[in-house]
């Protein structure tokens, strides 16, 4: 059994090829996807998609934000940037994550809108550089 996975990003569609389990990074907590599952829309953090073969993890992508779609046939990633986690640089994570948090903390902490989207933004590069530690 296995459940069809698209990740698109703006620039292209990354991967197209079915997985016995894909694990993404939903607003709400990690969140597995099998086939069957139930249908449903949900918004994505920055943060891994883990693709599984059986018991183990076959390919990992890092994801910046996004959608994704849930039938009980395909699971489709809508990100807003996707990169394989092999081609993540750590200097330019790092780098992202000194960004992110001067820009949190210039954010005009009056303005719940601008505050909100630079803590994403912030929380976003943390989980990038999480992930290739």
């Amino acid at each position: 059994m296995a459940v069809n996975l698209e990740i698109v990003s703006p620039e292209k569609l990354l991967l197209s090829r079915p997985v016995d389990m894909v694990v993404i990074p939903a607003s709400e907590g990690d969140m597995g996807v099998l086939e069957g599952h139930t249908p449903m829309i949900v918004t994505l953090r920055g943060g891994t998609i883990d693709l599984y073969e059986g018991d183990r993890v076959t390919d990992r992508l890092f994801v910046n934000g996004g959608f994704a779609e849930v039938t009980p046939e395909r699971c489709t990633v809508l990100a807003n940037e996707a990169v394989p986690l092999a081609e993540v640089d750590k200097a330019v994570a790092a780098k992202r994550l000194a960004d992110a948090e001067a820009a949190y903390e210039a954010a005009d902490k009056r303005d719940t809108l601008a505050e909100d989207e630079a803590l994403d933004v912030l929380q976003a590069a943390r989980a990038m550089v999480d992930a290739i530690i």
